[in-house]
């Protein structure tokens, strides 16, 4: 809102065949904002005691004409750069589409940006859906929009914020200190600079954690999140650690909340005692916060960290873990190849539209997200870092942890004794070889000699400088 960079202004390049088929995709999208409100909607919040959302009754999409440098060899780049990712939260759409011919001249590139206030992975469905069925002349045939209000008057409506100050002020009125990994502590950057690694599991630690899952009666993202939380410990210095996590926000938020477009998923506060804790009773604790937590997945992030115990501007906490079930993330790729076929030339015939550039970026320091395509189908690790995190070596630790944690579960399951969970381990024996024997090879050749000898030699190496100081009088070497 102030001009400068977002990290939550998301954006994605098409690729299209001709301008008269990026122009029918403006305009089947400018349909899709006139049918729902959340995508007509602008904020307010200066001289307000908290910020509101207005909705417009019309909200143009704004297209803006580019021409990029005839002899760039990354037009893509150039196009996301050259509008960068400031955005007026006070004026709707809180969407624009910038577009370019590519410098050869066969095809046009749009660049749609869209603020991450007005949508969410659910809400990136209905609009693709939808843009697809205009596209296609299936507009008219839509179910009638549910108005984005509604769930937020549900939302608001649920539990009440005392319950929500209540419940937090409990977990977190004793935390005094931000747990911040590799001592970051800002969470106020754009994303700019944050470089993501995907680390896989190997199937056969994957299917051993989804065994010990079940045997446990709990989900993996459960057994994940404790390990997560071990890694942070290791990584953030402290045993006692506080992530946020991502809560996809439709659970009881009413009928239709399924399909409903809008940003219902939150960020809330997980906090693991990992000192105190053994592996089997830090599974089952995380169950049962994760499990009251839903009951205030509609809680401001804000009310949270006042019921904390943290003074001043300092954050909660500046790492996030999501467990992403990717379902949803399939059904958007299934979105995106609709729109590959959607696009009618006028004669007939079907044109494609391709994404070529997609980023999400996160204003805080580190980020994992567990990518679970189901089972069978892969598990794996994407780590958003900021320099100097090495996000491959956070991935690895990661892994590291779980595949440490389930070898602990088995054996406490098989009556073996329970692991307390500050001693699962997070380091490979690549990684315990670099810190044992590569880091800690502070070996440093020396010539034989004498004391006098080194005495002599140093003041030869440095004659001016300070030998000795006494009552005042300093006396160099010389």
């Amino acid at each position: 809102a102030d001009g400068g960079d977002d990290a939550y202004v998301l954006p994605s390049v098409l690729e299209f065949s001709s301008r008269e088929q990026l122009d029918a995709f403006t305009n089947a999208l400018q349909s899709v904002l006139d049918r729902h409100d959340i995508f007509r909607t602008s904020f307010v919040w200066e001289g307000l005691r908290e910020p509101v959302q207005v909705v417009w009754r019309k909200a143009v999409l704004p297209v803006v004409e580019l021409t990029l440098d005839p002899q760039s060899t990354d037009p893509v780049g150039e196009l996301v750069a050259t509008v960068g990712s400031s955005m007026d939260l006070n004026r709707a759409p809180l969407f624009s589409v910038h577009a370019a011919a590519t410098p050869d001249g066969e095809q046009w590139l749009g660049l749609v940006r869209v603020h991450h206030l007005v949508q969410d992975h659910t809400a990136l469905e209905v609009l693709l859906g939808e843009v697809a069925a205009f596209l296609t002349g299936r507009g008219a045939g839509l179910p009638e929009p549910l108005p984005f209000r509604t769930f937020v008057a549900h939302a608001r409506g649920g539990t009440e914020r005392a319950a929500h100050e209540r419940y937090f002020a409990e977990l977190l009125g004793d935390v005094t200190e931000p747990t911040a990994p590799y001592g970051l502590v800002d969470v106020r950057g754009a994303g700019a600079d944050v470089v993501r690694e995907v680390v896989p599991f190997a199937p056969a630690a994957e299917a051993r954690l989804r065994e010990v899952a079940r045997r446990l009666g709990v989900s993996t993202a459960t057994v994940l999140h404790v390990a997560w939380a071990r890694t942070l410990a290791a990584v953030s210095g402290r045993d006692d650690v506080v992530f946020g996590t991502i809560l996809f926000g439709r659970m009881n938020a009413g009928m239709g909340a399924d399909r409903v477009p809008g940003p219902l998923i939150n960020t809330l506060p997980v906090r693991v005692r990992t000192g105190e804790l053994g592996v089997l009773g830090a599974v089952s604790a995380m169950r049962g916060q994760l499990a009251e937590l839903l009951e205030h997945e509609h809680a401001p992030l804000a009310v949270a960290q006042s019921a904390s115990g943290i003074s001043g501007d300092a954050p909660l906490f500046t790492a996030l873990f999501n467990y992403r079930h990717n379902a949803d993330q399939r059904a958007a790729e299934e979105a995106d190849q609709s729109l590959d076929a959607a696009v009618e030339d006028g004669t007939g015939a079907a044109e494609g539209i391709r994404l070529v550039f997609s980023r999400e970026l996160t204003n805080y320091p580190l980020a994992v997200a567990v990518d679970d395509d189901g089972e069978g189908r892969g598990l794996s690790l994407a780590v958003d870092a900021v320099c100097p995190i090495d996000p491959e070596a956070v991935g690895v630790l990661v892994r590291t942890a779980v595949e440490s944690l389930v070898s602990a579960l088995e054996v406490a399951l098989n009556g073996g004794p329970e692991m307390p969970l500050g001693s699962v381990r997070v380091l490979d024996e690549v990684g315990l070889h670099r810190v044992v024997s590569e880091w800690n090879d502070t070996a440093v050749e020396v010539e034989p000699s004498t004391l006098p000898g080194l005495f002599e030699a140093q003041v030869v190496r440095s004659p001016e400088a300070l030998a000795m100081v006494f009552e005042g009088v300093e006396v160099s070497y010389r």
